[in-house]
């Protein structure tokens, strides 16, 4: 499963960047109408590492893995797979409402996807199990979700703020949360 999921994502971190066309021009200034489209694939592409990172946090803390399990994951590689769509749309069109929107909306069906996961491997690894323990009450994945939709609502109105919401999320995700890696690394028998 995280072979195929690493497989997965490696792909959409490529279909990102190859939708990055170059400038006709040989100027500097020739790369100015690209900004929208390089900020665009940025951000995507720090989402998607993020999930990565975590999803191998995850995994490691795993012990086995069962149909309902591989359909939950499939579910958050399903969603994440519409990240370089997303992210096209956004930048080619310079960060428009919809844009924003379909964008945000993306982000917030990946965490609802990988609050999914994250809940379908504690329901078969058990409430008391390194893994829930280590998870907690997800403060962090529950905050994320609220302010994507905060941001999603606003980016009719407001699309630079629902922008700045979707970096805010981020960056608290950059932040590493140490707490699968420092359980997995007291137990005995951790891989």
């Amino acid at each position: 499963m995280e072979a195929f999921s690493d497989g997965v994502i490696a792909v959409i971190i490529t279909i990102m960047v190859l939708e990055i066309k170059p400038p006709h021009g040989t100027k500097l200034s020739d790369l100015r109408p690209l900004l929208p489209v390089f900020l665009s694939y940025v951000m995507s592409f720090v989402y998607v590492g993020i999930y990565w990172n975590n999803h191998h946090h995850l995994l490691h803390a795993t012990q086995h893995v069962t149909g309902g399990v591989l359909w939950a994951n499939l579910h958050l590689l399903f969603w994440l797979s519409l990240t370089p769509l997303a992210t096209d749309w956004m930048g080619e069109n310079h960060f428009a409402p919809w844009t924003v929107a379909l964008y945000g909306m993306v982000l917030l069906l990946a965490a609802i996807a990988y609050t999914i996961l994250t809940k379908t491997l504690i329901a078969h690894h058990g409430k008391d199990s390194a893994l829930a323990e280590s998870i907690g009450n997800d403060r962090k994945g529950k905050l994320s979700v609220v302010i994507y939709i905060i941001a999603l609502l606003s980016s009719f109105r407001l699309p630079r703020i629902a922008c700045a919401l979707y970096a805010l999320v981020a960056i608290v995700w950059l932040i590493p949360d140490p707490r699968i890696e420092k359980r997995l690394n007291s137990e005995p028998h951790s891989r």
